[in-house]
């Protein structure tokens, strides 16, 4: 009997989860709002709470974890991150000060503590790239100029996940600042090794992961990536930061088969994730935050389109470019929620998770609106500001011209 109600709730997770996206497609906007109102329907206090399936879909939600780092490291090769990180670590420091400040704030304003602080940050500071990449094809940008500098954003903020997760992850379980330290110094061990190791022999490894079949493809890249996530989680680092290293360090034709290949699973499984996060949320919750989550949206959106505007003007960019650029970062999405989620686990904060998915709610709306429209308004208002110069009267016009008397 458990067995078939288990079925039955799963099965119609996953059947509204794709109603839901095919009715997220129609309009194209993103469907991560959906999912996350999905289970905020079917969790504790909502219309519809679960019991058989909820164990189930915890699991479902770690490997939805686990796929997301592993695709977004299969989006670059080690020798990309190197070269991203020389040439626009400038652009990812502004963009850490900007946008991770304004989260510590809010969460140290209402009393929150130093670790919720160090989350909140995480959670205002990174933006969703899958969001992003899908606004960017959507509106035909791909091929622009500020383009690159959009994704040199993005992929420092993915490389600095390698180092914030550990860190957030020993601050929510509670260690020491020695095994802090610790955790901390095997994260950063493991991803220079692991850079190291794709720059070096990146095609040696991808050899021996390749394979012509793609059943057999498919099991050895999922095997490897989850036994590695394991490893890193049972080390204290990170099951997410795991999976991202395996990502790196696979490359080539590799890389392009399992990303076909691991496509489908990762947005079965992304959305059980989002589902996962709502259901331990409480719809009652989200009002007394609202406010807050509102205007944390408002200050942070501001300072994204800051951010990307700094950036494509130190690259170089025009005036127009430079507006595009900022209004395209303004989403923020699946590792946001990410971060929040590993807070909520732990129980550090019982307000965090709502208002983190008020906040994620709002962006994730604002974010293709914001890439859309940032430019065009921003040269109306400058057209606004422009003096007007008076037009002559006929009159004057014509005293103008007439000729001077000797």
């Amino acid at each position: 009997m458990h067995s078939a109600v288990l079925l039955i709730e799963f099965g119609s997770i996953i059947l509204g989860l794709g109603l839901l996206g095919r009715f997220a497609a129609r309009f194209q906007l993103s469907p991560i709002p959906l999912y996350l109102l999905a289970g905020l329907a079917f969790g504790e206090g909502g219309l519809l709470p679960l019991g058989a399936s909820e164990e189930f879909i915890a699991t479902g939600a770690e490997i939805g974890v686990i796929l997301l780092l592993l695709m977004l490291g299969l989006e670059y090769t080690a020798s990309d991150l190197v070269s991203n990180l020389k040439t626009h670590y400038p652009s990812g420091l502004v963009d850490c000060a900007l946008n991770a400040l304004p989260g510590a704030a809010v969460a140290l304003l209402l009393g929150w503590g130093p670790v919720a602080a160090v989350v909140l940050a995480g959670v205002t500071w990174i933006s969703s790239s899958g969001v992003i990449a899908k606004v960017l094809g959507d509106l035909g940008r791909v091929g622009n100029r500020e383009t690159p500098v959009i994704l040199s954003v993005l992929v420092l903020e993915d490389l600095a996940m390698a180092v914030y997760l550990p860190i957030v992850t020993a601050l929510v379980a509670g260690v020491g600042l020695m095994a802090g330290s610790v955790t901390l110094a095997v994260a950063l061990g493991a991803a220079g090794l692991v850079l190291f190791l794709a720059v070096r022999y990146g095609r040696l490894i991808s050899r021996f992961v390749s394979s012509d079949d793609p059943e057999k493809l498919l099991l050895v890249v999922l095997g490897l990536t989850i036994l590695v996530a394991g490893v890193a989680q049972q080390l204290q680092v990170s099951a997410a930061v795991g999976a991202f290293l395996v990502g790196i360090a696979l490359s080539g034709e590799v890389a392009e088969g399992a990303h076909t290949l691991l496509s489908p699973l990762r947005d079965l499984f992304a959305a059980v994730f989002f589902v996962f996060f709502g259901l331990h949320t409480d719809p009652s919750s989200i009002p007394p935050v609202l406010l807050p989550a509102l205007g944390l949206a408002v200050v942070t959106a501001l300072t994204k389109i800051a951010t990307g505007y700094w950036a494509a003007r130190r690259a170089g960019i025009s005036v127009k470019g430079r507006w595009r650029a900022g209004g395209a970062l303004v989403a923020r999405g699946e590792f946001s929620i990410v971060i929040a989620g590993l807070a909520v686990a732990a129980g550090i904060e019982p307000s965090l998770g709502p208002l983190a998915t008020a906040y994620v709610l709002i962006l994730v709306v604002l974010g293709p609106l914001t890439a859309r429209y940032t430019e065009p308004v921003a040269a109306w208002w400058s057209r606004r500001r422009e003096p007007r110069h008076p037009q002559p009267t006929p009159r004057a016009t014509a005293e103008a011209e007439a000729p001077v008397a000797d």
